[in-house]
Formats: structure tokens, C-alpha cells, sequence
């Protein structure tokens, strides 16, 4: 019912925002005496704001159309090299002889927004780098006759799809895909060796959450899984693809994720508002492009969102040794061939500090030179694979690690 009323809400806003665009187009016209008075610049921002803030964004694009090497520019063609029921594997085809980079598979988080968020990850490998991500699907366009999706099945796309790329391949998992990476390549590792990729680099994930429980952890531990099955999971309304299936909506887990630093959100609208009203285009774009990425989210697939809630957050089977994959146990300690590298945010509130580096422990029998960790200093949970300090200090980490075990 949630759902229905989300959309309803959303129907009933469009005639308020067409007429806020066709208000804003009169405004804009340089001939409309208004444009440049006070009250003509603090309307268009209200109406900006308001058509803005209520729009849906749809997925967005990756965008990368060119990349430098050696100071030279090079067209990037996007394109898609395997097609799965409930995701793409995209590579990023470089127009360059370029038969020595090494390659690397980003494994994007399915945890509410696109693998577009990825997109200065992508940015970063681009020039150095063979770039493969994982592309997946938004749960409301999948049929509700068609094919289910749960943590099982996403361990056996990530299996798939390094098998597909072969065993000299790095892979990255961002975030939540950090447990079921490492329960791949550790079912690699110990029935499939010559398959295991090169390295392993986990940024952010929940391997063990009872290690400085952050907000979100805490909220899953006190809630039972059936509490979650009666508020969380809607079947999707009519008008999508997917009509009737059982999802957990995009739109819940934004308000969440907002919620958790409202403060700064709100702040972070009432300066855009101003640059609107100051008309300083440069600074309101890089704030605007940050929210039209955020605010993009896609349905997860209730099936996948309940057993991680339950798997992960509540129940801890991964580090606890009692995690399986189709009656598989799944053992890290079978980790020999593929180097680990962890990474965490000293400021990340959503992965706190040792959930990621709790895989190390597990993984008993590899080699001391094949672990590494990286505990960067003063940098939140984005911050570990967007922007500056993602840039000029944890990109060449990650990349040195990669060289270190081609």
C-alpha cells in the first residue's frame, strides 16, 4: 500500500511541476523585465527547487565518452559483453593498444542506487586499467513470471562472471557486495583455483558487523526479519514492468540513508537554493549532479534484501563459518590463490571500523605478503570511492596492490 500511495503522490505533484516548468521558461526569458530583480531571481529559484526536488530521476549514464593515457586523449566506448536476467557485465573499451594493463572487475553495490554512483571508480581505472563493472537491474522492471534474484544468485553472477573474464582478473566489490565477493572467490578458490582472479579488494563492506555497529547495523540487529517482511517489503504498483512483484523500493532506502545525516541535507538544499538565488552556476552544478546521482534508486529484490538483512546484519554467518551457498559451506580459509586488500573510512557511518578488515582473520591460509589494509584517515563511507581523496590517495593504493600481485 505504501508503494501505491509513493506513486500516487508522485501523479499528483506532475500538473504542480509542469507548471512550475512552463513558469520558469517565462521567467528565463531575457526579454521578461522580472528576470534580473530580486523577486524575479529568488522565484525562479523557488520554482527550480520545487521541480527539482520533486522530480524522479531515472537511471543515469556512465557518460564516459574519453579518458587520457601518456597525456593523450582516448575515446572510451561503453559496452555490454554479458547479459544476465538481473544484470549486464559493461566493459569500458578503451581505443588503445593497451594488451599489459591490468584488468578489473567493479563490482557495484545492489543496495538501492545504480552502478552509475561507481562512476568516478571507473573514472579513476580508466587510464591504467582493463574496467569491467557489474550493471544491475532495476527490481521493477523485472516480470513477476520471470526469474527470482536472491543472495545466492548474486554469488553466482559474481562466480559467472569471473569465470567469464578469467583468472588473471582483479576484482573490486564496494560496499555491500563485499560478503558475497569474498564468499565467491573463496568457493573459487577451493573447488575452481585456476578461475580465482589475481586479487581481491574490499571497500567498505559488512563482513562482520558486529565490529563498531554503526546506525544502520544497530537498526537491523533490533528488528526481526519479520518486522522487515511487513514494512519494508510492497509489491510493486501498476504501470511497471514488474507489477505485483515483492521488492524492497528505492525510495525507502533514500529516506533512510537521508535521515541518517538530515542536518546536512537539508543545509546542503538551502545552499543550492542560494546559488540559485546568486545565480552561481558553478558551484550549484557540482552539489546539483551529487543529488541527481543520489536521488536515482532502484528497487532491490525482496528475496535478496530479506536474506542479507538476515545473513549478514542479524545472524553474522560469514565470519561465524556458517555461511552456505546451496548447501556449499563456504570457507575463506580456502583463500590461498587471490590476495586480499581491505579499505576502510575513519568518518564511515554506515561500515564502521573493522567490519571490512574482519576478513583478514578468516582467511588463515593465505600468505602474509597477499593481505594488505588501508585505514583512510578522515574520510566517510563515499568518500572511499568518490572524489578528491578517493582520487590522489586510494585509487593508487588500490592500484599498487594490483601491480604488486599481476
Amino acid at each position: 500500500m505504501l508503494y501505491h500511495v509513493y506513486e500516487m503522490h508522485h501523479a499528483a505533484l506532475a500538473p504542480m511541476r509542469m507548471m512550475a516548468t512552463g513558469a520558469l521558461q517565462v521567467l528565463d526569458n531575457p526579454f521578461n523585465p522580472l528576470r534580473a530583480t530580486p523577486l524575479g531571481q529568488f522565484s525562479a529559484a523557488a520554482l527550480d527547487s520545487f521541480e527539482h526536488t520533486t522530480r524522479r530521476f531515472g537511471k543515469p549514464i556512465f557518460g564516459h565518452k574519453h579518458t587520457t593515457i601518456d597525456g593523450a586523449q582516448v575515446d572510451i566506448l561503453e559496452e555490454v559483453v554479458d547479459i544476465k536476467p538481473w544484470g549486464d557485465l559493461k566493459r569500458f573499451t578503451r581505443l588503445a593498444d593497451r594488451p599489459n594493463d591490468p584488468k578489473v572487475l567493479l563490482v557495484a553495490p545492489m543496495s538501492g542506487h545504480y552502478a552509475t554512483l561507481l562512476r568516478g571508480t571507473v573514472q579513476a581505472f580508466l587510464p591504467d586499467h582493463e574496467v569491467y563493472i557489474t550493471d544491475w537491474r532495476d527490481a521493477r522492471d523485472m516480470p513477476l513470471m520471470g526469474p527470482d534474484f536472491d543472495l545466492n544468485d548474486y554469488i553466482d553472477y559474481v562466480m559467472d562472471w569471473l569465470r567469464f573474464l578469467g583468472p588473471e582478473t582483479h576484482v573490486i566489490a564496494v560496499c555491500q557486495p563485499a560478503v558475497p565477493v569474498l564468499a565467491a572467490v573463496s568457493l573459487l578458490n577451493a573447488g575452481e583455483p585456476h578461475a580465482a582472479p589475481r586479487s581481491m579488494t574490499l571497500i567498505g563492506g559488512p563482513i562482520d558487523t558486529r565490529e563498531a555497529p554503526t546506525q544502520v547495523n544497530l537498526f537491523a540487529k533490533r528488528r526481526s526479519l519479520d518486522w522487515f517482511r511487513g514494512h519494508v517489503i510492497h509489491r510493486v504498483p501498476f504501470g511497471n514492468a514488474g507489477v505485483l512483484r515483492q521488492v524492497y523500493p528505492g525510495f525507502l532506502q533514500l529516506a533512510g540513508f537521508m535521515a541518517m545525516n538530515l542536518d546536512r541535507h537539508v543545509q546542503a538544499h538551502w545552499e543550492m537554493f542560494q546559488h540559485l538565488v546568486d545565480g552561481d552556476g558553478e558551484t550549484l552544478a557540482s552539489k546539483r549532479a551529487f543529488y541527481e546521482e543520489y536521488r536515482a534508486v532502484m528497487d532491490l529484490s525482496a528475496e535478496f534484501y530479506l536474506q542479507t538483512v538476515e545473513k549478514v546484519f542479524q545472524e553474522h554467518l560469514l565470519p561465524r563459518g556458517l555461511l552456505t551457498h546451496r548447501g556449499e559451506k563456504i570457507d575463506i580459509a580456502a583463500l590461498e590463490r587471490t590476495a586480499m586488500f581491505t579499505i576502510e573510512g575513519e568518518r564511515d557511518d554506515i561500515s564502521g571500523i573493522g567490519q571490512t578488515k574482519a576478513a583478514h582473520p578468516l582467511a588463515t591460509n593465505l600468505a602474509p605478503d597477499m593481505h594488505a589494509h588501508l585505514e583512510q584517515k578522515s574520510v566517510g563511507h563515499y568518500g572511499l570511492f568518490n572524489g578528491q581523496r578517493f582520487r590522489s590517495e586510494v585509487a593508487p593504493a588500490i592500484k599498487a596492490f594490483i601491480t604488486a600481485h599481476r
